[in-house]
C-alpha cells in the first residue's frame, strides 16, 4: 500500500516479532509480486536512460529523442518503486508529460545501503533533488524545472520549491499531507497516543515495508483493505480496468525499507508537530514554510478521502506564496484498486485532471 508514513506504533506484538521477522515479511510481499509480473501484471514502462546515480537515487530521462520544451522533475513517495508514475501506456504520467512536449525527468529513490543510512528530509527533499537539478540542466539547457510530486513526493518538491524558488518554475503537488491536525489526519491518533518514532527507528535502523503497511491498515482500515476489495469486485466486469487493478496490486507488493532517520523526521517533526505548516521545518540552516513557496503551484485533493483530506493539503495551498494558484478536485476511480493513486493511474485523472493541469501551466507560461 501507498501512503503516507504511518506513526511509530509501539504495539507489543511488534516488539514480539523483532526486525528480523518484519524484514522477512517484507521478502515474502515482494516474492508475491513478482508472481504478478509472471502472470503479466507488470508495469509497461517507457525507454528510459539513467543520467545521474548515487546512494539512494537514480535520475531517470525518458525517450530517446528529447524536445526542446520545458523540463519536468517527477518525484514519487520514497516508499515503494517509482513505475506508479509509468505503470502502463494509457494512465502514464510520464506519457501525458511527453505528449506535452516537456523533457521528462524522474527521481527514482533507490534502497539504500544499511551502511549509508543516515538519510532524512534534508537528503531527499534538498541535496538529492539539487543533484537532479544539475544533471537536468546540463542534459537540457534549462536552468530551472516544473517539479511534481505525490504523497510523500509531495512533500519533498514542497521542501525544495521553498528551499530554490529560482529554479522552480511550478510546483504541482497530487494528494499530498502537508498539514496536520487533529480529527482531520487518521494518523495523527496513534502518533499523540505513542512515544517518540526514534525507539522505532532505532529497532530498526531501517523501517521495513511491512511495518509501514501494517500501521497503514490499522490507522485507516477502510481505504487501505475493503476499498481496495470493493475495487476488485467493481472491476470484474472490465477487462481493463481488472488488468490495472492487478498491476497496482503489484507495485503495492513493491516497497523497500526507510532509512531510519527519514521516518523520524517524518513522523516527529510532520506528524506530530506540523512543522511545515508552521514555518518552523528546519531544513539545514534554514526554516521553511508555505511562505516560502513562491512558485505558481497546482494542488489536487480528493475531497473523499481519509488518508488525505482536504485539510491536509488545503491549508498549505491557500497560505502558499504563490501569486497564481490552482486547486483541483480528483473524483476517484474504478480499478486503481488504491484510491490514494488513482490521481497517477485513474482513467478520470488522464481524461480530466491531467489535462487541466496542461491548461494551467500553458496559461501561466503565456
Amino acid at each position: 500500500m501507498h501512503a503516507p508514513i504511518p506513526p511509530a506504533f509501539a504495539l507489543p506484538s511488534f516488539a514480539s516479532l523483532g526486525a528480523m521477522a518484519l524484514k522477512n515479511m517484507d521478502r515474502s510481499r515482494q516474492a508475491r509480486g513478482k508472481l504478478f509480473e509472471r502472470a503479466g501484471y507488470g508495469p509497461q514502462e517507457t525507454p528510459f536512460t539513467v543520467l545521474h546515480s548515487e546512494p539512494g537515487l537514480n535520475l531517470r530521462r525518458f525517450g530517446d529523442e528529447q524536445p526542446d520544451g520545458p523540463a519536468v522533475l517527477l518525484v514519487p513517495a520514497p516508499i515503494k518503486r517509482s513505475y506508479i508514475w509509468d505503470l502502463e501506456p494509457q494512465i502514464s504520467v510520464v506519457r501525458r508529460w511527453m505528449e506535452q512536449g516537456y523533457r521528462v525527468y524522474l527521481a527514482e529513490w533507490t534502497p539504500v545501503p544499511d551502511e549509508d543510512d543516515d538519510f532524512g528530509l534534508g537528503d531527499y527533499g534538498d541535496r538529492l533533488l539539487s543533484a537532479c537539478q544539475r544533471a537536468i540542466e546540463v542534459d537540457s539547457g534549462k536552468p530551472t524545472l516544473t517539479i511534481a510530486g505525490h504523497s510523500l513526493g509531495g512533500i519533498l518538491a514542497a521542501i525544495y520549491s521553498c528551499l530554490h524558488p529560482e529554479q522552480v518554475n511550478a510546483t504541482i503537488l497530487l494528494e499530498s499531507p502537508l498539514h496536520f491536525e487533529q480529527g482531520h489526519c487518521c494518523f495523527r491518533p496513534l502518533v499523540k497516543a505513542t512515544p517518540h518514532a526514534g525507539e522505532v527507528a532505532d529497532s530498526f535502523r531501517q523501517v521495513p515495508g511491512a511495518f509501514l503497511n501494517l500501521m497503514s491498515a490499522i490507522a485507516e482500515p477502510t481505504a487501505f483493505q475493503w476499498e481496495r476489495m470493493a475495487d476488485r469486485w467493481l472491476s470484474l466486469g472490465n477487462p481493463q480496468a481488472m488488468a490495472t487493478h492487478l498491476r497496482v496490486e503489484r507495485w503495492t507488493h513493491d516497497e523497500f525499507a526507510l532509512p531510519g532517520r527519514l521516518f523520524t523526521e517524518l513522523v516527529e517533526s510532520l506528524y506530530r508537530n506540523d512543522e511545515f505548516m508552521q514555518g518552523q521545518l528546519q531544513i539545514g540552516e534554514r526554516r521553511i514554510g508555505p511562505q516560502d513557496l513562491r512558485a505558481p503551484l497546482v494542488s489536487v485533493v480528493d475531497p473523499r478521502s481519509k488518508v488525505i483530506p482536504e485539510a491536509a493539503l488545503v491549508p498549505f495551498h491557500e497560505a502558499a506564496a504563490s501569486e497564481r494558484k490552482c486547486l483541483l478536485h480528483y473524483g476517484g476511480d474504478i480499478g486503481v484498486n488504491l484510491q490514494h493513486v488513482g490521481v497517477l493511474v485513474g482513467d478520470s485523472a488522464h481524461t480530466r485532471i491531467w489535462p487541466a493541469i496542461f491548461r494551467w501551466l500553458g496559461e501561466a507560461r503565456d
